[in-house]
């Protein structure tokens, strides 16, 4: 690679770190860039030195986010761990599912989620008068990290979007509290998948780290702008991501 193409790839993570803070999807910038500047890279290697990446990015996130909003780590740390778990099997099985009938249905999925956002303004703007009980709280956390978790390992685009609307929509989070909890299970998502890879030899280490650099720059940028500027600018930049990861799937699948 010449000097041009590690600045695309830098640019690329800066600004995938900066989107997966605020609302997720950071993978469907940096990924396509990785294809670009790296056609030789199989799918599982694109994907690992993508999640080497992430998970840098995404551990920045975390901190920066837990120092301003009070974490439930009791809560918290278990269903991070079934992400991670999840998300390894997730990983470990993306040679053995073709992923063709994987874009349709998550492109589906963004639209009803900017349907839904768009049809409750209120959604994840306003604090919830009931505050759910612990056994709800716990059940949402456990099957957004197991289910989500699995998906992030099998393809990944939207993770941490389908994972905040998950907040805001059953345990009535505003959508800053959302996407800090959100980053909690996107890191042991993260983790298992990176896990995987490094194990299976695919993660391209010193590519990965480079990109990890600008990736925690943009996470904690992005992070500060969520917590300042509050959940409004949220659900705003989220629609917005959304609207465009539906055009970048649709042009994948049929363009």
């Amino acid at each position: 690679m010449d000097i041009a193409d590690w600045g695309l790839l830098m640019t690329a993570a800066t600004a995938a770190g900066w989107v997966d803070a605020v609302v997720g999807g950071g993978g469907l910038i940096l990924l396509p860039a990785l294809f670009l500047v790296a056609p030789q890279l199989t799918p599982q290697a694109a994907l690992a030195t993508n999640k080497l990446t992430a998970f840098t990015g995404t551990s920045a996130a975390v901190y920066t986010f837990s120092r301003r909003i009070p974490m439930e780590w009791r809560q918290m740390a278990p269903a991070a761990a079934l992400a991670a778990v999840t998300s390894a099997c997730g990983a470990a099985a993306v040679s053995l599912i073709d992923k063709k009938y994987f874009i349709p249905i998550v492109m589906v999925v963004l639209v009803a989620v900017a349907v839904f956002v768009t049809m409750r303004p209120t959604l994840g703007t306003t604090i919830a008068t009931h505050r759910p009980t612990q056994r709800k709280t716990v059940l949402v956390l456990l099957l957004s990290a197991g289910l989500i978790g699995l998906y992030d390992g099998l393809l990944g685009p939207g993770t941490g979007t389908f994972l905040i609307i998950s907040f805001a929509t059953f345990l009535g989070t505003e959508f800053v509290r959302s996407a800090a909890m959100a980053k909690v299970i996107n890191l042991g998502s993260n983790f298992g998948a990176l896990a995987y890879f490094a194990v299976t030899g695919h993660v391209w280490w010193s590519l990965g780290l480079a990109m990890a650099v600008c990736n925690v720059l943009g996470a904690v940028i992005g992070s500060r702008m969520a917590l300042s500027k509050g959940s409004g600018f949220v659900r705003i930049t989220l629609l917005v991501v959304v609207i465009a990861m539906v055009i970048r799937l649709g042009w994948q699948q049929f363009g």
